[in-house]
């Protein structure tokens, strides 16, 4: 694990101007910052927190417990909606949105994804294609799998099932993706877009977007509000950030090199947790009343279990739920909506292409 006073020192090396017998040599005069990427560092979150010994707050009211936000309904109510429109437009002009997949290897939980992903397009009528690759296979196949997908004017949305092997170079095949296809809104266009004021992205990506959606359904003030992202993957933590802000929230993000976490956690008046390690939140990095949203989903050994594990969230729940207002449950929660919005998307997609109103 790489702390924090080594990183400070890697700035610090990498900032340093050059000596007088280093310009001789013919070095390089740096800039004054060095380059981002050089700053990049994958958050190891599992080795670097210990919780404190202190007890959680206390609870809201006696006996009281939060509410919880139910995404399985919510969700359910989106995929119904979607129905309407896809048969409308069947009947109309005789063609319905097409999602591909593009799967890389053979994770389990990857796989179980896209089973869920199989069973919504089927349940709204959407035509589903999946494209299966080994492990073993290279970008470049990947790429010719994205590159026929973008052609099939069939297809209106794409997405590829992440996280993919290591050796893959995840930025060069998501560029491949077409920008008008890419329901995930992954593509760096639809991130910069996101992030700047005034600017549209043709889609929002899906988990943040769910996030938003269950907090406004759920009647969660968010203007004004104090908001902690915990996590910040591209995926997830950065756009949920991005979405908050253009929401106007007052937002920070809690990250695997964050000192005393807990004391910017317990300021939130909306928490998403998104680190993906299992009951990280516990009870006393909460602020009475917080709205609480898990975006975790980890397995976790449990022999009593038909499949031999079940899933837990980031959050304890058990601790959460007394001191929370709302909170979503793992599973029930974040990860449903997360599949209405892909649906959303793919369906806005076609709507799109097809010039379909």
């Amino acid at each position: 694990m790489i702390g924090v006073r080594t990183i400070r020192r890697m700035v610090s090396l990498l900032s340093r101007p050059l000596s007088t017998s280093q310009i001789r040599h013919g070095s390089r005069i740096p800039k004054s910052s060095p380059p981002l990427v050089s700053l990049d560092l994958p958050d190891e979150w599992s080795s670097n927190f210990a919780h404190s010994d202190s007890p959680p707050p206390s609870p809201k009211s006696d006996n009281a417990t939060a509410r919880i936000i139910d995404g399985n309904s919510e969700a359910e109510q989106i995929r119904s909606s979607i129905a309407v429109e896809v048969s409308r437009m069947k009947e109309s002009i005789g063609k319905v949105p097409g999602l591909a997949v593009v799967l890389v290897g053979k994770r389990q939980d990857s796989l179980a994804y896209v089973r869920k992903k199989i069973m919504a397009c089927h349940e709204v009528g959407f035509r589903f294609s999946l494209a299966e690759l080994p492990e073993s296979c290279t970008e470049e196949e990947v790429c010719d799998a994205l590159s026929n997908y973008n052609k099939d004017a069939s297809i209106h949305g794409i997405l590829v099932q992440l996280p993919l092997p290591q050796h893959f170079d995840e930025g060069k095949i998501l560029n491949v993706l077409s920008l008008e296809k890419d329901v995930d809104g992954f593509h760096p266009l639809n991130i910069g877009n996101l992030a700047i004021q005034g600017r549209e992205p043709l889609f929002i990506p899906c988990t943040p977007k769910g996030c938003i959606e269950l907090l406004l359904r759920s009647d969660v003030e968010i203007v004004g509000k104090r908001a902690v992202v915990i996590g910040r993957s591209n995926i997830v933590g950065l756009p949920t950030f991005l979405l908050l802000q253009r929401h106007h929230a007052t937002v920070s993000i809690v990250h695997a090199y964050s000192e005393n976490p807990e004391m910017i956690t317990r300021e939130a008046d909306i928490l998403v947790a998104a680190a993906g390690v299992p009951n990280l939140v516990r009870g006393s990095w909460l602020k009475p009343g917080a709205v609480v949203l898990d975006v975790g989903i980890n397995p976790i050994e449990d022999p009593e279990s038909e499949n031999g594990y079940r899933l837990i969230g980031d959050v304890c729940f058990e601790e959460a739920v007394k001191i929370a207002s709302k909170i979503t449950p793992v599973p029930g929660g974040v990860g449903p909506m997360t599949v209405a919005m892909l649906l959303q998307n793919t369906l806005e997609a076609a709507k799109r292409a097809l010039h379909f109103t």
